[in-house]
């Protein structure tokens, strides 16, 4: 019966699913050495079409039902809503990039770090759950010698394949 699910699940999402689900939760460190390698060396509002562009693309190749959000400096500077997508897409993206424009760091990555000290975001951060979210989707936008501009978010998967989705279209974009 469990080999029966599985193959269900593949059928559904062919393209998401099986790719990140044998790979272990990467550890706070692991998540620490993605951002200090994923850096920009300037982030221009066609970097923001280019990079959320990617993310289009990649989702449509894979069926992804999710929204993509690119903000820099409080300014909007990309959307898209892909199939499947909800207007619930649209308010976690606000709430994971709002912890990472309030924490410096992916959503993702502060989550963990709550839950290595044996604790979570929503008991210990003392902030509105519903304002912020440390799930797993959004990454900062960095710029070297500047710091943390803006965040690159996605939201519709698993936190952690949603993590490892933005991860994947900045290495691409950024060619590391």
């Amino acid at each position: 019966m469990p080999h029966q699910q599985h193959q269900h699940s593949q059928q559904r999402n062919p393209q998401t699913t099986p790719r990140t689900t044998p790979e272990p939760t990467p550890s706070v460190e692991e998540l620490e050495a993605q951002e200090r390698r994923l850096v920009f060396r300037q982030f221009t509002y066609d970097d923001a079409w280019a990079l959320g562009s990617l993310l289009v693309a990649l989702a449509r190749e894979r069926q992804a039902p999710v929204a993509v959000g690119i903000h820099r400096a409080g300014q909007q500077l990309f959307h898209a809503a892909l199939p499947g997508s909800t207007p619930d897409n649209d308010a976690w993206i606000a709430r994971k990039r709002r912890v990472v424009e309030r924490y410096g760091a992916s959503s993702y990555l502060v989550g963990a770090r709550f839950r290595a000290k044996g604790t979570t975001f929503e008991d210990s951060s003392r902030l509105d759950p519903d304002a912020y979210a440390a799930h797993g989707g959004s990454f900062p936008i960095r710029v070297e010698h500047v710091g943390v501009i803006g965040a690159v978010t996605v939201s519709g998967l698993p936190q952690l394949q949603d993590h490892r989705f933005v991860v994947e279209a900045l290495e691409q974009f950024l060619k590391v």
